[in-house]
């Protein structure tokens, strides 16, 4: 069985859950000492609204099994997108995408896919669209990162937010040395995450399949051929 902990990100909003609670059933306990069902049902409804924030925020403590020439999944989730495209933002060419919805039920802590060097960091405020929009990998609020292994591979990825996702957290900046697996942010309320890996990388998921941050093997990265001396 894995521990579990509560994510430092939820500390506020499972406080103001509970303030809010007691001051719902405070409220209905004053006013309608008498309804014992319409009691009941509050007490039902704000266990469960509780219980929805508390695992919201869950925190998984995992043992992360680094590999220099894999792609660990970033984040829980169901994959969505595997294509080809052209990554405009920095590395300016083809690459091949690979996108990760996250629902609300899913644990939203965020997670190095490979170990090195941050070579590039900005965060770009933007619209709300639903995670599985076309357009929200561009236009959405995002975050986007590039580490560099130490074979000089360099791995794009992004924080996207959701239509219920209002806020990216992240923990890093650039020139930061990274470990694979370790977490580098979170996002709150359903949302997705992007990795734009090099041509020639092997995919070892499928579009639909369900997906763990830190422990699913998104890619094998392509081996760069030796330079012939002499």
């Amino acid at each position: 069985m894995k521990k579990m902990t509560v994510h430092k990100e939820g500390y506020t909003s499972i406080a103001l859950c509970i303030l809010f609670i007691f001051v719902l059933n405070a409220v209905i306990q004053f006013y309608f000492p008498q309804a014992y069902v319409f009691k009941w049902i509050i007490y039902i409804l704000s266990f469960a609204l509780f219980v929805i924030i508390l695992q919201f925020f869950r925190s998984p403590f995992l043992e992360v099994t680094k590999d220099d020439t894999q792609v660990l999944c970033p984040a829980d989730g169901k994959v969505v997108v595997i294509e080809e495209t052209i990554e405009t933002e920095y590395l300016k060419d083809k690459r091949i995408q690979i996108s990760v919805f996250m629902s609300p039920i899913n644990v939203h802590i965020n997670r190095n896919p490979i170990s090195g060097i941050i070579k590039y960091f900005k965060y770009h405020p933007g619209k709300y669209l639903v995670a599985w929009h076309p357009k929200s990998s561009t236009e959405n609020e995002r975050t986007t990162v590039v580490t560099e292994n130490s074979a000089g591979v360099p791995v794009l990825f992004r924080q996207i937010a959701g239509a219920l996702a209002r806020r990216i957290v992240w923990y890093i900046k650039e020139g930061d040395v990274v470990e694979q697996g370790q977490e580098f942010g979170f996002i709150k309320f359903g949302s997705r995450v992007d990795v734009f890996l090099p041509l020639g990388s092997k995919v070892n998921v499928e579009i639909g399949e369900v997906v763990l941050g830190g422990v699913t093997v998104l890619a094998s990265l392509p081996v760069k051929p030796k330079s012939k001396k002499g």
